[in-house]
């Protein structure tokens, strides 16, 4: 873990990254789903959940299966999805003062929207702790794992993916980051996809906790 003393970039995957996946935020986004898939393909919500699966798990995310069989504007879609009242979410003070030590670049790396980046680091209480926001209208509605967006994403905020690190929820999304030279961290869960890639050896460090491992870095680094 000493090697990661040496990061110059930092850069953190957004939903059930910078929160827990136990708060259940995402949920309220794939619900959402559901009802705009419901309303704009005229099917029931037990039928729209079946698209909104089938296009995710076979092309990266709900929204590009929408592109790509259905014509879906993807504005309109990501504009009504992310639109979700996240008031109980609480400020991650630990989060925000383990952010705050590390003095090197950091960067946001989603397959959301911005609003999505700006709605969540504003309820946690880390809106203004970011060098920049790397969203799927960057990549062009390209979706991580992809190879794609991982390298606009250097190319627009000039990283050396050698002194990079990403951390992500999702274990196969660490793939492509390994492949271009990066340090990748899996925040360990439960869930079936996030975790069926898990001991891929692509994967550098398994961690159970955000807050607490920028906490152990920055203690090394302050030793």
């Amino acid at each position: 873990m000493k090697e990661l003393t040496n990061i110059k970039y930092w850069i953190f995957d957004l939903d059930n990254t910078l929160y827990s996946g136990q708060t259940k935020v995402f949920s309220e986004v794939d619900k959402k789903m559901s009802a705009y898939i419901s309303k704009k393909l005229n099917v029931d919500l037990i039928k729209a959940k079946k698209i909104q699966k089938k296009y995710f798990y076979d092309t990266g995310t709900t929204l590009s299966g929408l592109m790509k069989y259905n014509n879906i504007n993807p504005h309109e879609f990501l504009e009504f999805v992310h639109d979700i009242d996240i008031s109980w979410l609480p400020k991650d003070l630990l989060l925000r003062e383990e952010l705050i030590k590390i003095k090197e670049k950091k960067y946001i790396f989603t397959n959301g929207s911005h609003s999505h980046v700006k709605n969540i680091t504003n309820q946690l209480g880390i809106e203004d702790l970011f060098d920049g926001a790397f969203a799927i209208t960057d990549a062009d509605f390209i979706p991580k794992p992809s190879i794609e967006p991982y390298k606009k994403i250097i190319k627009k905020f000039n990283l050396d993916p050698e002194k990079s690190i990403l951390i992500e929820d999702i274990a196969h999304n660490l793939k492509q980051a390994k492949f271009l030279g990066m340090k990748t961290v899996w925040l360990e869960n439960n869930e079936h996809f996030a975790s069926k890639d898990k001991d891929k050896p692509y994967i550098d460090y398994k961690i159970k906790n955000l807050p607490s491992f920028l906490q152990k870095i920055n203690i090394l680094k302050a030793a």
